[in-house]
Formats: structure tokens, sequence, C-alpha cells
């Protein structure tokens, strides 16, 4: 297969902008590689010995990028690869990073064990302690098992063997970048956890350590583009988690908002009993709040209209891999483009490099898990969800939780299953999954599950999905918000899903979806129309516009509808109902989209 041509090593930035050390060595390029489809390769030796092919990582072995471009089901897949640690980091310990691995994933290091993972949307880190010999050899082996059989969230990938309707290419093993990083061997730094708190203009950080040595301290210290303007420092030897305080003097309060997106810089570092630096890295926060009063959803104490695109993050040649650190950007000001101040990232765990530029570009983002992949709820008993998904939706949670472009979190998506006297598997996991939420991060809300089936009652936020094409229609089906009536999902037999609305902040979180293929429309009846979207195909893309202008005019016109969010920004293979091709390159006139969007918003000029 022939692969484009790639920057050696493919992806080379640094993985996780919000905390940066400066002793990294990216993995990413040209590893072994060999599929293992009847998962007996630990039987047949192959941690011991080279592999028989190669891959291109991070790209999964189903994409073009990777070079490889299997895309039949892949029970397990081994990769093999032969480093040269750094001879200057004689005085750390060796981690191994992994973005994300899919799905049940161990790695050998040296032939010594060294991690087991299962998830495959989220980080995970080895340490290599002894193994790791500073200007020696280190022979690294993943396999990644990634079963058609059981449950496993999966996010949009096909269950089947082709890709079908809104179900994708599958992604098997390394779509992430992998890295080595050196830290120190007695006391380092843990990724921290940075919380704005604009009522008293202040950060509050947490600095977790690996571990505690007498007379140790920690320090941060905030600064921007006119230098240093507040710093603090707390003992180290106390507890595992030293808290600090930032405060702003008010001549240098910036308020991240979209209109002015505005980060401050971070250096953390541990000083030792003389006070010489013994751990540093560079971060970065924004200072915003988001609160809910009534109906109201509210950022910076100000209401903000969100107008949202749902965004997939598949590319055609890297599938859940963007190509480039430049094709995250260009999503992003692809949205901008055409209206849109932020995003539902839907069904998959974006990587974190998307986040630190939504964070610097002012895009709004509603963080998802990809739950996809079991039957929430209903009919099988072998199809539902096991603790594995509250076990990295939790470490989604802990890696993002820093970031202020976020503004809420979705846990699930379309849990579905009517409302009646007994609680039920779906009860339970709803609410483990938004329990968990609240307890790791307080400061955003949380919405049970998008669409369907709202089943914790005090959910901060309420919504409904809506493919109706009419925007008369539409307009009669979302008309029941100003008397506490939304328009909530049921079951075909009308049966409701969903605990009762109780008043909070409400938006239609999937609606429009129009399926407008242009080329398929101009060779209709010549050829079989593949493509698929949501209600009738319109016959031009004046006709698309209108629609999309009605659609969206409805929400905007609610004053107590705090957002929507567009289905979708791009085509994703068959499924072509995007505002933009799956290339990226435009179906219409994008400027008269974003004209029908950037009209008032009655939700931002109600009292």
């Amino acid at each position: 297969m022939s692969v484009p041509h790639l920057p050696d090593p493919p992806r080379p930035e640094h993985p996780r902008p919000q905390f940066v050390r400066e002793a990294w060595l990216n993995l990413n390029g040209e590893w072994q590689f060999e599929i293992d489809r009847s998962d007996t390769g630990l039987e047949r030796g192959l941690p011991a010995r080279d592999l028989t092919g190669t891959i291109v990582v991070p790209f999964c072995p189903e994409s073009v990028l990777s070079g490889v471009g299997e895309t039949d089901f892949l029970e397990a897949v081994w990769y093999r690869r032969t480093v040269t640690v750094p001879a200057d980091w004689s005085d750390a310990r060796v981690l191994l990073h992994f973005g994300a691995v899919d799905h049940d994933t161990t790695v050998w290091a040296n032939g010594s064990e060294v991690a087991r993972h299962r998830g495959g949307f989220t980080p995970f880190t080895a340490d290599l302690g002894d193994i790791a010999v500073p200007g020696e050899e280190l022979t690294i082996v993943v396999r990644a098992r990634d079963s058609r059989h059981g449950v496993q969230a999966r996010g949009k990938q096909a269950t089947w063997y082709a890709n079908s309707h809104c179900h994708y290419t599958r992604t098997t093993g390394i779509w992430q970048t992998v890295w080595l990083e050196a830290v120190p061997r007695t006391v380092a730094l843990k990724r921290p956890r940075i919380t704005p708190d604009l009522a008293s203009d202040s950060f509050f950080l947490e600095l977790p350590l690996t571990a505690n040595a007498p007379g140790h301290r920690v320090r941060a210290t905030l600064s921007d583009g006119q230098g240093d303007i507040t710093a603090a420092e707390a003992r180290a030897d106390l507890d595992l988690c030293p808290r600090l305080v930032l405060p702003l003097p008010a001549d240098r309060l910036r308020v991240w908002s979209p209109q002015d997106p505005h980060l401050y810089d971070l250096t953390l570092e541990v000083l030792d009993v003389d006070g010489a630096v013994v751990d540093a890295a560079r971060s970065y926060a924004g200072l915003r709040s988001v609160a809910v009063h009534g109906k109201r959803l509210l950022l910076n104490g100000t209401p903000v209209f969100q107008r949202l695109v749902l965004d997939q993050g598949y590319y055609p040649d890297g599938l859940m891999t963007a190509p480039s650190d430049a094709d995250l950007v260009r999503d992003i000001e692809l949205g901008l483009r055409a209206g849109f101040n932020g995003a539902r990232l839907h069904q998959k765990v974006f990587e974190e490099r998307y986040l630190y530029h939504a964070d610097r570009l002012g895009y709004l983002v509603w963080g998802e898990f990809g739950d996809w992949g079991c039957e929430v709820g209903v009919r099988d008993d072998n199809q539902r969800p096991d603790a594995n998904y509250v076990t990295q939706w939790l470490e989604t949670l802990e890696r993002d939780y820093s970031h202020p472009s976020i503004v809420g979190w979705c846990p699930l998506n379309e849990t579905y299953q009517p409302l009646h006297d007994r609680i039920t598997q779906l009860d339970d996991v709803t609410r483990a999954m938004f329990l968990a939420t609240k307890q790791a991060d307080p400061t955003r809300p949380v919405i049970d599950a998008s669409g369907y089936a709202h089943r914790v009652a005090e959910t901060d936020v309420y919504d409904s999905h809506c493919y109706e094409q009419d925007p008369t229609a539409f307009a009669k089906t979302m008309d029941g918000l100003a008397q506490d009536r939304p328009y909530t999902n049921r079951g075909p037999d009308g049966r409701p899903w969903s605990v009762p609305y109780r008043g909070q902040p409400y938006f239609c979180s999937e609606f429009g979806g129009i399926w407008w293929d242009p080329q398929a429309a101009a060779a209709a009846g010549n050829e079989p129309d593949t493509s698929w979207g949501y209600g009738e195909r319109p016959c031009s893309a004046e006709e698309f516009i209108d629609r999309f202008a009605g659609l969206t005019g409805v929400l905007l016109e609610d004053p107590d509808m705090f957002g929507y969010c567009y289905t979708q920004l791009t085509d994703v293979f068959q499924e072509r109902n995007g505002v933009y091709r799956f290339d990226r390159t435009d179906k219409v006139d994008t400027a008269r989209l974003r004209d029908a969007q950037l009209r008032p918003a009655a939700f931002e000029q109600a009292p």
C-alpha cells in the first residue's frame, strides 16, 4: 500500500500540551507489526521474535496512513520496536506513555510485562523502573486485543464487517502518540488539576506528587506576555496532593471567552530542601466560569447561546487519528467559519491536542464518552456495560479536567428503555456515570444521557434529539419549553423514556442532519445511491441552505433554549449529512450558513 508522505516521526508535537516536561522522546514512526487473527500469539512466542510486517504508528492498521489498510476484523495485533534510551536520562525514571490503544492492551519491555490497560479511548503509562537503562537499547512489545465479541465501548465503530449508516470503519490497536518521558526518581509531579475561580479572580491548583520527601516544596508561577504575575508555594512533605491558590491582580485580569480566549502560562516546580528545582513542567490555564441559573446556562455570568456542531472526529485516511496537528486546527476553524462557536465531541474521546487548540481558539466543547458498543438497558444480558465504562470515563475526566474550553460533560448518548416502576440496569449505569462525573468535577454541568432516556432526576441539563426536517413542524415540536413541557424522546409506542423535566437548562442536542450529497443528487437515477442522512434529500444547495436556516432559526428564536447542536460538521464515509464533505471541502456557500446562525439569539436577549 502506498502511504502519503509523513514527517519523521509522524505527529511529532507533544501530545500533552497542558503538562509538558522538556525530557521526552516521541516514538511514533515505523514499528514491526503482525496481525494475530486467532489471538494465539503469546503461545506462539511473538513477544520474543521479530514480527512479519511493519506499520506507521500512531495510525491504526485499518487506516491508509498506517501502511496496512486491513479493514477486516482483527482479533489481536502485535507491535515491536527497539529504541535507545537517551544517555542524559541517567538520573531519571523512565515512563512509557500511550495516548490511546484500542482495546485490551498488554505491554512488555525487554521481556518483562510492564502494563495492562483496558479501554480504547484513554491514556495509560508504564513505569519502566530499572528496565530502561540510559544509553542502552529498550525493546517494547505491545499486544492489543480488539474482539468483535462481547461488550466494549466502541463509539461509532461498526460491529459488522462493512460500515453503514452512522457506523464507521473500526480502529484497532495504537491510534495516538507513543512516547517516553524522563521524570525524577525521588519526587515528581503528576498531572495537575487547575480550577478557575472567577468569583475570587483566582486559580486553585492541586499538584499531586509521586511521593513525599522531607523539606521539599512545590511552587507554581503564573505569567502572561508581560511577565510573571504571581507565585505560590506549599510544603510537599505533608500529603500527596499539595494545594495552591494563585490570585490575579485587577490590572492583569483577563477572562477566557470565545471572543477573547486568553490563556495564562503556568510553571510548576518541585524544590528540594536546598531550594533547587528537582522537577518542572509547563502548563497553562484559562479563567472562566460556567453556571446554572433556572433555565439559564451562563458563561462568565452571561448568557452565551451555544451554537454547537456535532463532530465525529473521523478522517478519510487516518480514521480516528488526525493526519496532522494542523488537521485538528482546521476542524475547529471550519466550525467557526460556518458560524458555530463550539462542538459536541461525539462518541469519541478526542485526543488532547484538539482540546488545546479549542482552548486557544475559544471554541466551546462538550466532552463525551464513546459508549456505543452495548445495548444499554435493553434486551440482551450479554450486551450490558460493565465497570470499565466508569473506569474509562474517570480516566477521561482526569485527563481533561483543566481545559477551559470544556463547558459540560455528557457521559452517555441515546440510552433507551421505557420508564416503568422497576429500577433497571440502565438506571444503575446512568446514575453511576453521572455521580462519577459530579464527584470528579463539581465545577461543570453534567447531562446524564444525551437524548432518549434521562434517568437521573437531578441532571443539570435536559435535552432531546429531533430530526424533523420541516421547520414549521419542527417549531411545533419544540414549542412547549415555555410551559415547562419540552419535547422529550419517547419510544415507538409513545411511552416515556425519561424522568419528568424539572426546569433545567434545555437544548436540542441533535437536529438537522440534512442529507445532502451533491454528487449523488446530480447522478440520481443513473447509479445506485449508497449515501445516508436524515429526511428527504434536498434537490439543490439552495434548498439545503433554506432548510438549515429554517431549522436553526426555530431554536435561535426560543428565549428558553440555551443552545443547540447541529448534526454534523463533516460527512463521514456513507453518512452524507455534514456541513462539509469528508475531505473538508465546502458543500455549500458556508458564508450563508454563518449568516443564518449569527442572527441574534433570543436566549441572549431575554431578561
